[in-house]
């Protein structure tokens, strides 16, 4: 089992930068496929991102492609999401996803998930 904490979360102007970070407790945290995901007011939750167990492979949403970068570090058990160019329509709660089984943009497919950290980019 791991637990996920997100933290990097705040409010920025369009344009601007922000790192989330998401650490994992337990010592099988290089065994976990990562995703990110995010929940804006009265839409679904929706994938951003995903990074294998090595972090050899990366698979990005088209809407954050070129701006967002997923990445960890197995010795620190974190995983980031570097997000550049920030956009108004970026606004959502964040959440970090981990799973045992599989590489994947499909939220159901994940087992642990963290609190969520709250992205605001204003106009």
């Amino acid at each position: 089992q791991v637990q996920l904490v997100e933290s990097g979360g705040g409010l920025v102007q369009a344009g601007g930068s922000l790192r989330l970070s998401c650490a994992a407790s337990g010592r099988t945290f290089s065994s976990y496929n990562l995703g990110w995901f995010r929940q804006a007011p009265g839409k679904e939750r929706e994938f951003v991102a995903a990074i294998s167990r090595s972090g050899g492979s990366t698979r990005y949403a088209d809407p954050v492609k070129g701006r967002f970068t997923i990445s960890r570090d197995n010795a620190k058990n974190t995983v980031y999401l570097q997000m550049n160019s920030l956009k108004p329509e970026d606004t959502a709660v964040y959440y970090c996803a981990a799973s045992s089984v599989v590489f994947s943009s499909t939220s159901t497919l994940y087992d642990y998930w963290g609190q969520g950290t709250q992205v605001t980019v204003s106009s």
